[in-house]
């Protein structure tokens, strides 16, 4: 007699894992607001009953817990790396590679880090969420901070401020980018490190010489 085949690993209700249930979660939340989102209306986009869809997730709190863990591990990846990896390199070098590894994470993870750029701190999960945010800006502006002290950035603009500033650049993609519109990660990254480290205008040595605009000589008779 043969052996049985072994059983196949638990997916839930057929065609569907947690993570295709978490991915239509937010999108439902971007589009109607987590508020507005219920299971009921999960379920419905999944095509499940409503009790079906605890077969998959035990709440819609724990949903959104994993799409906001999701946005701020990357980020948070971003700060340690740059905060370990100090030998050789400089603030001013980790600073530039926090500030292009986060437009690759805001790329990677645009819907869950638009999910985590709207919540306004309602529930203890949006509490959490907020206080991890304000920790990675502490983190980032620290860097600033050491960055001004090497004498590699201006020192007339408050670290916390720089900090907002280069995280407002990097979250203002979640407003206009969109995958497949012709932009790639590569490109922005570079994009948006190169303007918030070395603004738009040439180099003093690079920058063409003012040209008189050509006049003809007046026609003689």
């Amino acid at each position: 007699m043969s052996e049985p085949a072994p059983a196949a690993p638990r997916r839930g209700r057929p065609g569907y894992d947690q993570e295709t249930v978490l991915r239509r979660a937010i999108e439902l939340f971007n589009e109607q607001g987590y508020d507005g989102t219920s299971m009921g209306d999960l379920a419905r986009e999944l095509g499940f009953t409503k009790s079906a869809i605890y077969h998959h997730v035990p709440s819609k709190t724990h949903l959104l817990a994993l799409a906001l863990d999701e946005a701020l591990d990357g980020l948070t990846r971003a700060i340690d790396e740059a905060s370990a990896d100090v030998t050789g390199r400089t603030a001013y070098q980790r600073l530039r590679d926090v500030v292009h590894r986060s437009v690759e994470v805001l790329v990677e993870h645009q819907p869950a880090v638009t999910l985590l750029l709207r919540v306004r701190g309602n529930s203890e999960v949006e509490l959490e969420a907020l206080r991890r945010r304000r920790e990675i800006d502490a983190r980032l502006a620290a860097l600033v901070t050491e960055a001004i002290d090497e004498g590699s950035l201006r020192s007339d603009v408050p670290p916390a401020l720089v900090s907002r500033l280069l995280f407002g650049m990097v979250n203002s993609l979640v407003e206009w980018h969109r995958a497949g519109g012709g932009v790639e990660r590569a490109q922005l990254s570079e994009a948006i490190t190169t303007i918030a480290f070395d603004g738009l205008a040439l180099p003093a040595q690079q920058t063409p010489p003012h040209r008189t605009p050509h006049r003809e000589a007046p026609h003689q008779a």
